[in-house]
């Protein structure tokens, strides 16, 4: 380790801000650090590390254990009992010990759930049918983020979806605890809430964990901040690691200040800087450290620099087009997978806004090279899993509403829309749950016969599961399948399918969930516990849903396509950063022009400074995602409205010294020949052979 990744380990007692850069060894400096803990005889269930994503929280307690295991640190039990997790499965943990202070079992609703409320809100309240109820919900979560309850949301004048979500934030969180649900935001803000509330059992937590770790604390919002505050307010033992130069989330709820205010938030705070990078050339990092370096809101200066010589000059190009552009990246990664052996999944291309993948993906595919795109549809997000899911949850709490919304009438059994819509009146007019209505649908006026014998049909359904799970203690793996079989999944997926192979394809996710199922049952029994109690499944249930993405999933031997917010905390040998220019980066939404213009850059606007900050923390972010090489590339004209328009460099580039960039030209795509066509179809088959195997 260098002497500041030692301080940092070696640091015990009392509140601690690491600024690690990028590429500086943080996740080295915290699982040491964890390490060093048990060294010194802390219990290793009195530490706490929380981060943000399922894949870093697996991949440092992997590394924990190593160390553990390799220095024999931590008494025969070695690191069991640390809890590393991420801020939302740590929460799930407080509020599921604390059920019985909550009123008992809970449902976790996911994002389709959430907006599905929010659609049913509109809809009672009749608000227009333009409001966009996505929309809606993300303003109700930016509030849950800044820890505002409905009576402290504020409405700027003159902001209609602000009005509207002042009416819908209170009804919402009612329906939610009508549900006995919580949703991903409440995994933080109950957590607190509890806390602020109920001093004896706040007392309690900040017994049992003695020193806490916080990860990418640059990511934090002011929910996750009250946490970490009320955890950490008696022992104060709380070491923070994190880059306020890679904060890039304020749209979804991080909040900078977090970190730049660490130190009057937890008072005589231990400050270490980590600048040494262990990823980049210096060309690279030259780059990156011109650019963050004219950072107006910047608190902490840091200039990364490496023990590494040598490196190729970073490359700027400027096309003609976006489809210059894109052909040129394309045949370029060609050449070097072929050339120069590069393993395509040593490539990215990164870019500002999702809608620049399309012509990328063309042209890959034409000049028959691998690819993946991060950020597509998620496990846990498919409609077969979800239903399959929402079986489950309505077997275990019949109070979920959203999870009966959804299989009421799924497979179709003849409850259509009106007679949900009829069984909703009776249940709101009667004080009843919506499950309620279904179980007495025979006293029910206005009902239909083929929805009546619908209700007693899902009500069969419904109490055979709970009688499986919950009595006869069978496996969940088991139930579930007997559960597809019993209402045709497989069937109506086969029919309603585009494609044998889209039915094949969606089947086997349902599969893919049994296997899931099954083994979670293996890993409970081989710690001699009952894989079928419905605690345990429900709490099983719910991490299924904090899985927010598919991290486990190994995307192979293929080039990687993201967005620049994507791609925070991969790296890669080679990377293409494209569509360098003003409306991209910084994007379009930010540029709001003002009466004065400090930019320095012909023709753009000034925009919002906070927001033009954190386009330029963006770019610096996919800067530092290169190990090698890196080229940045711009467009001279982009067609907008019909019309070719020239485009203004990005203000970013005019921050680099010139003599840090090595300047060219991309020529203009032209028409291939009859032999290159040739060439093109046999590489995009061979690239489709590659992936059927």
């Amino acid at each position: 380790m260098n002497p500041a990744q030692q301080v940092a380990v070696e640091h015990q007692n009392g509140p601690m801000l690491v600024l690690a850069g990028a590429g500086s060894g943080k996740t080295r400096v915290i699982t040491h650090r964890i390490a060093r803990l048990l060294e010194r005889g802390v219990p290793a269930h009195m530490i706490c590390a929380l981060t943000f994503t399922n894949k870093a929280a697996g991949e440092m307690a992997e590394r924990v254990h190593h160390i553990v295991k390799e220095q024999r640190l931590g008494g025969k039990d070695g690191a069991k009992g640390i809890v590393i997790s991420t801020f939302h499965s740590f929460g799930l943990m407080v509020l599921g010990r604390e059920r019985k202070s909550l009123g008992g079992t809970f449902t976790i609703f996911d994002q389709g759930d959430c907006v599905g409320a929010v659609k049913d809100i509109l809809s009672r309240i009749h608000a227009n049918k333009a409001v966009d109820s996505a929309a809606v919900l993300a303003r109700i979560s930016n509030a849950k983020n800044a820890f505002l309850s409905p009576d402290e949301l504020e409405v700027r004048e003159g902001d209609e979806y602000d009005e509207i979500t002042k009416v819908v934030y209170p009804k919402y969180q009612s329906a939610l605890r009508s549900f006995r649900a919580f949703d991903f935001d409440d995994l933080v803000v109950e957590v607190a809430r509890l806390w602020k509330e109920r001093a004896d059992i706040l007392d309690r937590w900040q017994k049992e964990y003695l020193y806490v770790l916080v990860d990418e604390y640059q990511d934090t919002n002011r929910a996750q901040l009250e946490v970490l505050r009320l955890l950490c307010e008696r022992h104060k033992n709380i070491c923070v690691v994190g880059d306020d130069d890679q904060s890039i989330y304020a749209w979804r709820g991080a909040d900078v200040r977090n970190i730049l205010d660490f130190e009057e938030q937890f008072a005589g705070a231990k400050v270490v800087k980590l600048e040494q990078n262990y990823r980049s050339t210096a060309p690279i990092l030259a780059v990156a450290n011109s650019v963050i370096e004219k950072r107006s809101d910047s608190k902490y200066k840091k200039r990364l620099f490496t023990e590494k010589l040598g490196g190729d000059k970073v490359k700027l190009g400027v096309a003609p087009s976006p489809e210059a552009e894109a052909a040129y990246v394309a045949r370029e990664l060609r050449r070097i997978i072929r050339e120069e052996q590069r393993k395509p999944k040593d490539c990215a291309i990164l870019y500002r806004s999702n809608g620049q993948a399309k012509l990328l993906e063309e042209q890959l595919r034409e000049q028959g090279v691998p690819y993946r795109m991060i950020g597509g549809q998620q496990f846990f997000e498919r409609k077969e899993v979800k239903d399959v899911l929402a079986y489950l949850k309505l077997a275990l709490n019949r109070a979920d509403e959203i999870s009966l919304r959804r299989v009421i009438n799924y497979p179709p059994r003849g409850i259509g829309d009106t007679s949900v819509e009829k069984l909703t009146q009776h249940a709101t007019a009667k004080g009843w749950s919506l499950w309620q209505a279904v179980e007495r649908v025979d006293g029910l006026d206005g009902v239909s016969n083929p929805a009546r014998d619908g209700c007693k049909q899902l009500e069969g359904i419904v109490g055979d599961l709970r009688k499986k799970l919950l009595i006869e203690r069978a496996p969940a793996s088991g139930v579930a399948r007997e559960l597809c079989e019993a209402i045709g999944l497989k069937k109506d997926i086969d029919a309603t399918s585009t494609s044998t192979n889209a039915g094949a394809r969606r089947w086997g996710n349902v599969e893919g969930l049994f296997g899931i199922l099954g083994r979670r049952e293996q890993r409970v029994e081989a710690k001699g516990g009952d894989a079928t109690a419905e605690r345990d499944l429900m709490a099983f249930l719910h991490s299924l849903t904090l899985q927010m993405s598919d991290e486990d999933e190994d995307p192979g031997n293929v080039v990687t396509l993201s967005t620049l917010h994507g791609s925070k905390g991969l790296e890669f040998d080679v990377v293409y950063l494209i569509g360098c220019e003003e409306g991209l980066i910084p994007h379009m939404r930010t540029l709001e022009t003002r009466a004065t213009d400090t930019s320095g850059v012909p023709g753009a606007a000034a925009g919002n400074s906070q927001d033009i900050e954190e386009e330029r923390r963006l770019f610096y972010v996919g800067v530092t995602r290169a190990r090698q090489r890196l080229e940045l590339l711009r467009c001279k004209h982009r067609v907008m409205r019909g019309k070719p328009m020239p485009r203004t460099p990005c203000r970013f580039l005019m921050d680099i010294d010139d003599e840090l960039l090595e300047h060219f030209e991309v020529k203009d795509a032209s028409p291939m020949s009859v032999s290159e066509m040739a060439t093109s179809a046999n590489n995009l088959l061979a690239m489709l052979d590659a992936l059927g195997k």
